[in-house]
């Protein structure tokens, strides 16, 4: 028994020494040296070889979403590379289509830039700015999760379209040696441009531990966005919203903009809940059945017992469309929760007659 716990001990040992040997030595004697950067075949950056192409472009103050922390395993840092970016790696390769490989999209994160380069992304990456905010108010909503409300700096403004996201920063804090940014739905107006408001839930991962456990008011923290395509689109259509937990945070944004711009179309909101407890902002949601045109909100929990006396729906927010939609009436659908709640949800509205070019949703899983 000790010869094999010394012979796991000794190859253990091995491995770690080669690891730190390999890091040095790509550090120190792969020097990459002052290679060019082009993106969009306009703009030109001198930069150091030997970084990732998401953090080179970070140092550049160019922002790609990236919600993994750089391992490889969200699928967001995506980018098209005309050149210089070396084969593809099997760490990518399950993030890619058929399609993105064949039109030589990559992932950022998984790239290392060792010589000249060329890439495209989207024109208005280049409006993402990044902010160091100050947290001015972190009030728990539920017993996992919390509205944190962050100040921009003075004189600074974010300019974003209701529904989309932010990238907020965890630094190294006792328990985490690395720094990691993680994506969520900015849940505030428009209006506001001065500050930020995001909906938190405690999942024990980096950065939710960072934000439940060590973020207090009055500390900096910094966040770089807006991003996504998932935000409110000016159509006549009767809207239905559908989320659950956090996933209430875009919705939100998107009544804000319906109230602030009197906006006159009849929508229902369906949350998805396990038990009354795990309802929340319920006087902010009254304010908007009451200020707007016509409002509906319809929570659906799905474990209930007699003794919470609830009268509402039961089950989850699919069977709430079915009891409450008109079949191939024009609707407009907006959906935030996870992978699973999301297929069910746009199942049923395809069985309603809800096409998917008038389904918007943000999955977080």
């Amino acid at each position: 028994m000790s010869t094999i716990l010394t012979t796991v001990l000794v190859v253990s040992a091995i491995t770690v020494v080669f690891a730190a040997l390999l890091t040095l030595a790509d550090r120190y004697i792969a020097d990459y040296g002052e290679v060019e950067l082009i993106i969009n075949d306009e703009k030109e950056y001198t930069v150091e070889g030997g970084n990732s192409l998401l953090d080179t472009l970070r140092n550049e103050e160019v922002f790609i979403p990236s919600a993994c922390g750089g391992k490889g395993t969200c699928g967001y840092c995506k980018v098209k590379v005309d050149s210089g970016g070396g084969p593809v790696l099997a760490t990518e390769k399950p993030m890619l289509t058929k399609d993105e490989l064949a039109s030589d999209i990559r992932l950022s994160c998984q790239i290392k830039v060792k010589e000249d380069i060329k890439i495209e992304i989207p024109e208005e990456l280049f409006n993402v700015k990044e902010y160091t905010t100050t947290l001015v108010e972190k009030r728990p909503l539920t017993d996992r999760i919390t509205l944190f409300r962050f100040e921009l700096p003075e004189g600074e403004t974010i300019d974003f379209k209701p529904g989309q996201y932010v990238q907020l920063k965890a630094p190294e804090y006792e328990g985490s040696d690395e720094e990691v940014f993680r994506a969520y739905s900015i849940a505030s107006s428009i209006k506001d441009d001065r500050h930020i408001e995001l909906l938190i839930g405690y999942t024990g991962g980096i950065c939710t531990t960072y934000c439940h456990k060590f973020l207090e008011e009055g500390d900096k923290v910094d966040i770089n966005g807006p991003y996504g395509d998932f935000y409110y689109h000016d159509e006549d259509s009767e809207i239905i919203m559908g989320a659950a937990g956090t996933g209430f945070a875009p919705i939100r944004s998107i009544l804000h903009h319906m109230l602030d711009n009197d906006i006159q179309r009849t929508a229902k909101f369906y949350f998805g809940a396990r038990t009354p407890e795990d309802l929340f902002l319920l006087d902010e949601i009254k304010m908007f059945e009451e200020k707007l045109k016509d409002f509906t909100f319809i929570p659906t929990l799905s474990r209930t017992t007699p003794e919470m006396n609830w009268e509402g729906d039961t089950g989850h927010v699919d069977d709430s469309l079915h009891k409450y939609m008109e079949k191939d009436k024009d609707y407009s659908a907006y959906l935030c929760g996870s992978p699973r709640m999301i297929e069910s949800i746009v199942k049923a509205l395809n069985e309603e007659g809800v096409g998917n070019e008038k389904i918007y949703f943000d999955d977080f899983g």
